[in-house]
């Protein structure tokens, strides 16, 4: 246990008597925690006209802080603001993409101003070329219906009994849509 009244002045050195007083000092060191961080635990708000309160406290290799903080004395109202009337957009900018948006508020006494900058969004990319071959075109007209505006109506009624005529004709116009429909 370090003494530090030894060794007593004027006396002789004696050997166990420093190595005792330096064991025991380097012990002392080597019981001191070293901090590594610190952390503020709570902080409170106090009454208006209390004392700011602060305490500290060591756990493992850490500094815990607590803080009071009073609040300040009710303080008297203001006047009335003006009114205003209108809420004005002064200006929109497009931004490069990537750009922050920013909105900037300002007030002249009577009316409340705005100007807006707002990024565009990326440039898409372009898609592969819309080429098409021939072989592909003619297979894609091959399989489509040819426009039937050549054929004639067939400007009749139909007969109250049954005319074998009549149902002829009516069959040779529905042989001659189908045949302009076809593609060859």
């Amino acid at each position: 246990m370090f003494d530090p009244a030894q060794p007593a002045d004027g006396s002789a050195l004696s050997s166990a008597v420093m190595r005792s007083q330096l064991t025991s000092l380097k012990a002392l060191i080597d019981a001191i925690v070293t901090l590594s961080s610190a952390q503020v635990i709570s902080t409170s708000t106090l009454g208006a006209g209390s004392p700011a309160t602060a305490s500290v406290a060591v756990q493992g290799n850490t500094l815990r802080f607590s803080f009071g903080i009073p609040q300040g004395f009710q303080g008297a109202e203001g006047p009335q603001g003006p009114p205003f009337a209108n809420a004005m957009i002064d200006s929109v900018s497009t931004l490069d993409p990537g750009q922050p948006a920013f909105v900037n508020v300002s007030f002249d006494g009577s009316n409340v101003h705005f100007d807006f900058g707002i990024p565009r969004g990326n440039d898409g990319s372009q898609g592969p070329p819309g080429e098409v071959s021939q072989v592909t075109l003619d297979n894609a007209i091959a399989t489509t219906a040819q426009n039937p505006v050549n054929v004639s109506s067939l400007s009749q009624s139909a007969s109250s009994f049954y005319d074998q005529n009549q149902m002829q004709q009516v069959m040779d116009k529905l042989d001659e849509v189908l045949a302009t429909l076809k593609r060859v």
